[in-house]
């Protein structure tokens, strides 16, 4: 389930831009979290101004990576990790809370989103050497340490408990986007008129950059380099887009996405790419993830019961499929 960030989305206007009358600067700036390329632009008064902005964004998605980064042996969730099938770890109500929403994006998709999918067991190689299929049984049993429907938690206590030996849970999936979306809260909260927080693709934007009505964002067509598919204008929205364009494995001529369904152990086929747009980019990372995995008639459904989101798949064949 894990998401190849090379997700080929392009932000159009950034620049930095001074109007007469009133000073109005668009700056920005990259830094890596979360394993990732965080970018990270701002409209502010002066570019001092800004760049201290920055600074507070940078520190809350820290602060983010320190609760839930299942890498980091000091955070709490590698803490629930650690006690899996021992004992319930209390969590702060925020992790608490993602994690309960996590489990809601589980059971939206029949578990085709699963936070537990980091205990899978690595079968599948997508680095071009793997030119057979792995052993049914051993697929069988790569996820024999997943299941969303084995963690358990306590609201009243605000515990999470997994409850088999060697489960764990991560939130690769949709982290990022939580993380995003925090960022425009708290900028907004400032009274920040516009900006965006794009962590690697999965993004969230508010007001409009200096002399435009609004951002645009293009989405790339993975097997047409450089032409884009559809160019977004927005003020306030978020993207997110899962794709495998970049890593997956040939058996036999059929594409194997390196995006794993959580119930099966097999890679998912039949989308290559699927962005989402919408309010959330924490929801949006959710339905991306989940539709890849689902297919294009299964995902169509899932994403019909979110009306205020939109999506672009493009299939293995290169068929570009769009919300009109």
């Amino acid at each position: 389930m894990k998401k190849n960030k090379q997700c080929g989305l392009f932000l159009i206007f950034c620049f930095l831009f001074i109007t007469s009358g009133f000073s109005q600067v668009l700056v920005k700036r990259q830094v890596t979290l979360m394993g990732s390329v965080f970018e990270i632009s701002l409209v502010d008064r002066n570019s001092s101004i800004a760049n201290q902005h920055i600074d507070e964004v940078i520190s809350e998605i820290d602060r983010i990576e320190n609760l839930i980064s299942e890498w980091r042996p000091q955070t709490q969730i590698a803490e629930v990790n650690r006690n899996a099938g021992i004992e319930p770890v209390k969590v702060d109500r925020e992790v608490f809370e993602l994690t309960q929403r996590a489990i809601q994006y589980a059971q939206n998709s029949n578990g085709a989103f699963d936070i537990s999918i980091v205990a899978l067991d690595k079968v599948w190689l997508f680095d071009g050497s793997m030119t057979t299929m792995p052993a049914e049984e051993f697929i069988k049993n790569s996820v024999a340490k997943v299941g969303y429907k084995h963690i358990r938690l306590d609201s009243a206590a605000s515990t999470i408990f997994l409850e088999l030996p060697g489960m764990k849970i991560g939130f690769g999936s949709i982290g990022k986007g939580y993380a995003a979306d925090r960022g425009r809260q708290i900028m907004k909260e400032k009274g920040i008129v516009a900006g965006i927080v794009n962590a690697s693709g999965d993004l969230s934007a508010w007001g409009n950059p200096p002399n435009s009505d609004a951002w645009k964002i293009g989405v790339n067509n993975p097997f047409k380099p450089h032409r884009m598919v559809k160019v977004l204008r927005f003020n306030e929205m978020s993207v997110a887009t899962s794709g495998s364009y970049e890593k997956y494995a040939e058996i036999n001529g059929k594409r194997y996405a390196h995006i794993i369904n959580p119930v099966t152990g097999y890679p998912a086929t039949g989308l290559t790419s699927v962005t989402i747009y919408g309010p959330s980019a924490e929801i949006a990372n959710a339905l991306s993830t989940s539709i890849m995995v689902l297919g294009e008639k299964e995902g169509k459904k899932l994403i019909q019961r979110f009306p205020a989101y939109h999506y672009i798949f493009i299939t293995d064949q290169g068929k570009v499929i769009q919300q009109r």
